[in-house]
């Protein structure tokens, strides 16, 4: 008998299948390293997300000692005013739903097929969040997908008054400007508790395109836009 056995060399199967292993264990750890972020975050609160480092990378290109205005705020010490104007506006249905309004989505897709491009998205609040907590702003296949598992994480983990907290806490309103507090001292001077209705549904309306509005406050279609989501306010219940 040969006690010397030679080493068998992998042929490009084997090398696939291997390299097929190592990409399934690195998804798995990247989700286990996702669920244990979200699960610190049921009682402590998010320093940063990975949008807010985007722009912030992009911003000091230009200015290598810029900062990011921002400061977190608990949840009771932003205006209900707020609260409603962007449930109002982003999510009518976000108590209701499971993390994806379907609904909202199948309308999306009919009216951005009717013009031949991008005009409306249904992403609800939890979706939005999802992006903005953990992924890049690039489109692709595999973002979507990985969206669609940290939404469903943050529903099942989180209460829905917390995604709404940390929503509102993370967000951008500005070039720069992230969160509730920050937005309302940067264009009201004043603290995010203190919001008029008024004020609330502007902030509202601005948060599809914020870095523009942030530049033009005063468009005919953002002032239509306000008065559309404050009519509405009414109407909204906030976890």
């Amino acid at each position: 008998m040969n006690e010397h056995l030679e080493a068998v060399p992998l042929t490009l199967s084997g090398y696939v299948k291997r390299g097929l292993v190592l990409f399934v264990a690195f998804v798995l750890l990247y989700q286990v390293w996702i669920f244990l972020h979200i699960c610190w975050w049921i009682a402590f609160n998010p320093h940063s997300s990975a949008f807010m480092e985007d722009r912030l990378e992009i911003i000091q290109e230009k200015r290598p000692d810029a900062e990011l205005k921002y400061k977190w705020v608990n949840y009771n010490k932003i205006s209900n005013n707020l609260k409603r104007a962007v449930i109002a506006s982003e999510d009518a249905k976000f108590l209701d739903h499971e993390g994806f309004d379907w609904e909202g989505i199948q309308k999306a897709y009919e009216k951005n097929l009717k013009k031949g491009k991008i005009v409306a998205g249904g992403s609800t609040i939890s979706q939005q969040l999802a992006k903005n907590l953990f992924l890049s702003t690039k489109r692709t296949p595999w973002r979507k997908a990985q969206e669609a598992v940290i939404t469903v994480m943050l529903e099942n983990i989180l209460s829905k008054r917390r995604i709404l907290e940390i929503y509102l806490n993370v967000i951008e309103w500005g070039n720069g400007v992230f969160g509730a507090e920050a937005a309302a001292r940067h264009y009201y001077k004043t603290s995010a508790s203190k919001l008029s209705a008024g004020q609330a549904a502007r902030l509202a309306a601005m948060i599809p395109n914020p870095r523009f509005y942030d530049a033009h406050q005063y468009t005919n279609y953002l002032n239509r836009r306000t008065a559309t989501i404050q009519a509405r306010m009414a109407m909204v219940e906030v976890p």
